[in-house]
């Protein structure tokens, strides 16, 4: 009698729990993202965003949280409900932070659930068109000339484009500042203005200012010439062989969030990055999806862990 029953609400469970993912979402969904409204992981996390909102029938809300390298807005996903409707969009900073600060107010590998990655999109290194630099040479030569007068700009301590500076800094041997911005479009203003010598922006930020001669391109951080910068070289062409940095941006929900409803959420953004649409607005980002499952995604990030605390140490990032 005692097990009958215990099956008969054991099947109550499952029950509930399947109905629970299917009724998901049955209101708004907020997206935190923990970066400035215009920066890279903004502009991927309200291209899905949209799409999403319109096959679930339900608004999905971007609310941008900037600061501390990312980690506020993570923070606030973190403590939230672990029901699906609060998650973050954060880029590839997400698995440096553990590294680069101490007692955070959270556990980056067991207080989030990872979904999928949204995209991954390569870095352009870019400075103002009065500097007078052409090529990525003659920027490293004025570095080496002026050793600690040049400096660069990033998104905020830790962020993908202070990482990527710190890997070419270390690649060519020179001293120049760091200069950490809020985000993005803060370090994209003071580059085009001359305040900072560089920065490694994300294409689709640095793109519009790019064609439009505010600022000059000289080379991509990632492996291969970007389809829509063909003519910029890459940074391992232009004197520094093997650099290689690609800026991600990933989904991630807080611990605890039921399985099946981190499997629709994952499903469902899947299907929104196949479709001709996304296709075509990631390609015009010089961006590409990066399709893995949540347990692909979750070794993907714990890698991301390992591997960017030893250009972190190496570096010597600290929080400032």
């Amino acid at each position: 009698m005692r097990l009958g029953r215990a099956l008969v609400v054991l099947a109550a469970c499952i029950g509930a729990s399947a109905a629970s993912g299917q009724a998901y979402p049955n209101k708004p969904v907020k997206l935190v993202v923990p970066f400035t409204a215009g920066s890279a992981t903004d502009i991927l996390a309200r291209t899905v965003g949209q799409q999403l909102g319109e096959a679930w029938g339900q608004p999905v809300v971007v609310d941008n949280r900037p600061g501390a390298g990312g980690t506020i807005g993570a923070g606030i996903v973190a403590k939230s409900a672990p029901d699906g409707y609060t998650l973050l969009v954060n880029s590839a900073a997400h698995a440096y932070n553990p590294s680069i600060y101490s007692g955070l107010a959270f556990d980056t590998a067991k207080d989030f659930v990872e979904i999928t990655p949204i995209a991954g999109q390569p870095n352009v290194l870019v400075v103002a068109p009065a500097s007078g630099f052409k090529t990525v040479a003659d920027l490293i030569a004025a570095a080496k000339q002026k050793p600690g007068q040049l400096n660069f700009g990033s998104a905020g301590t830790g962020s993908g484009t202070h990482i990527n500076a710190e890997k070419f800094r270390l690649a060519a041997g020179i001293d120049v500042v760091h200069i950490p911005y809020k985000g993005t479009p803060e370090a994209l203003t003071d580059t085009m203005t001359g305040r900072v010598t560089y920065f490694f922006s994300p294409i689709s930020a640095a793109l519009p200012h790019i064609r439009e001669g505010k600022l000059v391109a000289l080379g991509v951080s990632s492996a291969k010439r970007s389809s829509v910068l063909p003519n910029v070289p890459t940074i391992a062409e232009s004197g520094l062989p093997g650099f290689d940095y690609n800026l991600w941006v990933g989904l991630f929900a807080p611990a605890g969030t039921p399985p099946e409803i981190v499997d629709k959420i994952y499903r469902d953004v899947a299907r929104v990055l196949d479709s001709a649409q996304a296709r075509e607005r990631l390609a015009a980002l010089g961006a590409e999806a990066m399709p893995m499952t949540p347990p692909e995604f979750h070794r993907f990030v714990m890698g991301e862990i390992d591997e960017s605390g030893k250009v972190i140490k190496a570096a010597g990032i600290k929080v400032q």
